[in-house]
């Protein structure tokens, strides 16, 4: 089983003035022990569930580019984007951009959105939830489509393109992987099994039944449930990393081979480091 890092908060203790040095710490120590991944969040106010809105918060993508020149191993991946403060094919051309740079690192995460106190705050488009799960599903088939051969004109119901040119191309083939956040069993789980390569689930109790789901609508779309991999959110505590090992030893009995999250507390310097060596080595053993 592997671990991911995700930074989901930008309120360090020296303020903007050492944010850059901290974070350049946070993600060289997350490589050096083996952390497989890097995500940031794609939010422009920070969530309530982290802390008040007014807390910082840095764009994904152009930090996604700063940790991708200061890095060379781990992948990385906003956790998730937010399908509708983007168009599609900048989005594509986003996550190609970071691939190239990155040297084939990068990874699509994405998910319908939620946080609307942000999108109507900074006047972002946030339109009705059913119309949002649209745009995710044309925006997964623009993606697929950018990052094949075709230069087809894409014409859907919510965006049309004349030409889905995307040069250079991805470095990763067929392309970068594309994780779908989310546990919505009619509408989410389905996007994962005709579009995902990577699922993200939350909460021990709840995941094995989430992927019964996901593997029901793997059989309808005639898709391998085994292509797609299984990936859950879940944040430990440092002080006791028995208990999250143990947590992760339930998952890997589930098919699950990804942890995105690790722990909080970590701008420390010295703290992401000693997490890695407690756990990565432990995690590795649990296959799935």
């Amino acid at each position: 089983m592997h671990i991911g890092l995700h930074v989901s908060d930008f309120t360090n203790p020296g303020g903007p003035a050492t944010l850059r040095e901290d974070l350049v710490r946070v993600v060289t120590e997350a490589e050096e022990s083996g952390f497989r991944s890097v995500s940031v969040m794609d939010h422009l106010w920070q969530i309530p569930p982290i802390g008040d809105v007014e807390r910082a918060m840095l764009e994904a993508y152009t930090t996604l580019g700063f940790i991708a020149a200061r890095t060379e191993r781990v992948e990385l991946l906003a956790w998730v984007t937010a399908v509708t403060y983007r168009e599609p094919g900048l989005l594509a051309k986003l996550v190609t951009t970071l691939d190239v740079l990155s040297g084939g690192r990068a990874w699509l995460g994405i998910g319908a959105a939620w946080f609307e106190q942000e999108a109507t705050g900074l006047g972002l488009p946030f339109p009705p939830t059913a119309e949002r799960f649209e745009r995710l599903e044309e925006t997964l088939r623009i993606c697929r489509q950018m990052w094949s051969d075709s230069e087809e004109p894409f014409t859907g119901t919510h965006y049309t393109l004349g030409r889905t040119l995307n040069s250079p191309p991805v470095l990763r083939r067929p392309h970068p992987p594309i994780l779908i956040g989310g546990g919505g069993e009619r509408k989410t789980l389905r996007l994962v099994a005709q579009y995902g390569d990577a699922c993200n689930l939350f909460g021990m109790d709840d995941v094995a039944h989430k992927l019964d789901v996901l593997k029901r609508h793997c059989e309808e779309v005639g898709r391998d449930y085994d292509e797609i991999e299984r990936t859950v959110m879940d944040v430990a505590d440092p002080a006791d990393v028995d208990a999250f090992v143990e947590k992760c030893r339930g998952f890997a009995a589930l098919g699950v081979t990804h942890v995105h999250g690790g722990f909080r507390g970590y701008y420390e310097p010295g703290s992401v480091r000693r997490f890695g060596e407690q756990v990565v080595p432990r995690l590795a053993e649990l296959g799935a």
